[in-house]
């Protein structure tokens, strides 16, 4: 993908961190990333944190459409990595429930993956760090989005502990094959659906049509944001909830 003006600059030479003073991590030419040696986010080369979330992710695929890639390094050891970038629908999806979104003023958490070594909360930890780096390596942008959904398990209970607002649910489909889960879309959009696409349409005869709840979560980076909403933010939910199935209130303009 090529670099725009709201990308973040690659950072040049790194030295990792050696003392226990929590900060702005430096390199040669721009901001690296936030920690200290013991637990520390740095940017990290694209090809590295592709390699990482295919070979450890449930998914097992990268977004293409990333293009903030974060490294998680604890006790001086990568554990893992955060990939932030464009929404699938980048500016009419962020305006529907953000008023006056801009492309360059919000990110999707499009993949994360930490090991099961790393200690608990470790997870919240890497969030807060990585929004520390955004916050100042990327200005203009004011919020994250990111999804949980019923393959996880928890519903979204990792960003829940980092301060996420809940914005609610719905619920997806998908087709299942060979183990990997594939976007309806790919049967339709024939021209940038690659590979992935042509396997889909001609196994479409083995695939096995799936539906899951999807639940949406924003933190506000810059919390004057939040008059911005268009859909009030609502109780978090817990597995095993039976959810409403009914529109989510709107914002009031007291609010």
């Amino acid at each position: 993908m090529a670099k725009k003006a709201h990308h973040p600059a690659a950072p040049g030479q790194f030295t990792p961190p050696t003392n226990d003073q929590v900060g702005y991590l430096n390199g040669s030419e721009a901001l690296a990333g936030f920690g200290s040696r013991s637990f520390y986010v740095a940017q990290l080369p694209r090809a590295e944190a592709n390699q990482m979330i295919i070979a450890n992710h449930y998914s097992g695929r990268i977004v293409n459409n990333s293009y903030i890639h974060l490294g998680v390094w604890i006790g001086g050891v990568l554990r893992g990595a955060l990939q932030f970038g464009y929404a699938l629908n980048p500016v009419a999806g962020a305006q529907k429930f953000v008023a006056g979104t801009q492309v360059d003023q919000y990110l999707e958490l499009n993949r994360m993956w930490l090991d099961d070594v790393a200690p608990r909360n470790s997870e919240s930890r890497a969030l807060s760090y990585a929004f520390k780096f955004i916050k100042r390596a990327c200005p203009k942008v004011a919020w994250v989005q990111s999804f949980a959904d019923e393959r996880c398990g928890g519903w979204g209970v990792v960003y829940q502990a980092a301060n996420f607002l809940y914005l609610g649910h719905h619920r997806t489909s998908f087709y299942e094959l060979d183990g990997q889960a594939y976007h309806p879309m790919l049967l339709t959009a024939h021209k940038k659906s690659g590979q992935r696409g042509e396997f889909l349409r001609a196994n479409k005869h083995r695939a096995v049509k799936r539906s899951l709840l999807q639940f949406r979560y924003i933190y506000l980076i810059k919390p004057a944001w939040r008059a911005k909403f268009k859909k009030a933010p609502l109780p978090f939910p817990k597995p095993g909830q039976v959810l409403p199935d009914r529109r989510r209130r709107k914002v009031s303009q007291r609010s």
